[in-house]
């Protein structure tokens, strides 16, 4: 996917950027991620970095969390949400660059256990092999908003909603499961890509709205060399490499 000759003319290329940055030319953004994002956001960043000599401050919580944080003028430059409606708001308010905004990863919900022998597919919602199953909170984590909405086509919300916990966000929900005080849990794929220890059943998609992540620029990085390019490297193919392997789709 690179536009580079080769992997190793890539590398070379760069290290030239990197090297060519001074002190007075580097510069540093700070970008608010949904915690789903964890990960694949650390891997850009770090690539982002080599590639162009700029620093790159990750904060992460559910989106709904963020945008609270952004609407009460928290330093903030770039805005990676796991949804659409944030960014549109962000713009809709003046508080984003209104032709910034783009999708930069679809993601993925996935039912999940601690536990390899626990979830073959949607049937375990329906017995009693587990007394807790978290969430994340679907008021302010888009994933949660997800996970009740994929539990009402199944429909077995009703019977399910006393056993439900509600993590913060979606890295508190799967460190519910991790950890063993929730038997299973919905989460992002993207954080149990390539981990083959526990049991997970990748819900469909037609069974809850498409996630839509969006990204957009704040009007505190508009003249920030650094926030554009980050934006700029999260849209190529070094990103989207990064973002695919994390288990998301991509436009």
């Amino acid at each position: 996917m690179s536009t580079c000759s080769s992997p190793a003319t890539a590398i070379i290329a760069a290290a030239a950027v990197a090297l060519a940055m001074t002190g007075a030319d580097a510069a540093e953004t700070t970008v608010a991620v949904a915690a789903n994002f964890t990960e694949p956001a650390g891997e850009i960043a770090a690539a982002f970095g080599a590639a162009t000599g700029h620093t790159v401050v990750l904060s992460f919580g559910s989106t709904g969390q963020l945008y609270t944080q952004i609407t009460q003028q928290a330093p903030f430059e770039v805005f990676l949400a796991a949804d659409a409606e944030r960014p549109m708001l962000a713009v809709d308010e003046g508080l984003a660059v209104a032709d910034s905004r783009f999708t930069y990863a679809i993601g993925k919900l996935a039912l999940w256990s601690a536990d390899p022998d626990l979830v073959t597919d949607d049937s375990v919602l329906s017995s009693d092999g587990f007394t807790r199953l978290a969430i994340a909170n679907p008021e302010s984590a888009p994933y949660g908003a997800a996970a009740v909405e994929v539990m009402r086509a199944l429909e077995v919300y009703d019977a399910l909603e006393p056993r439900i916990v509600q993590g913060n966000n979606i890295g508190q929900a799967y460190q519910f499961v991790a950890t063993g005080n929730a038997e299973l849990g919905f989460v992002a794929v993207s954080q149990i890509v390539g981990d083959d220890t526990g049991s997970a059943w990748v819900v469909p998609q037609d069974l809850y709205a498409p996630i839509l992540q969006q990204a957009v620029l704040l009007n505190g990085g508009d003249d920030n060399p650094a926030s554009v390019a980050f934006l700029e490297f999260l849209r190529g193919p070094e990103a989207a490499e990064i973002i695919q392997r994390f288990g998301y789709a991509i436009e």
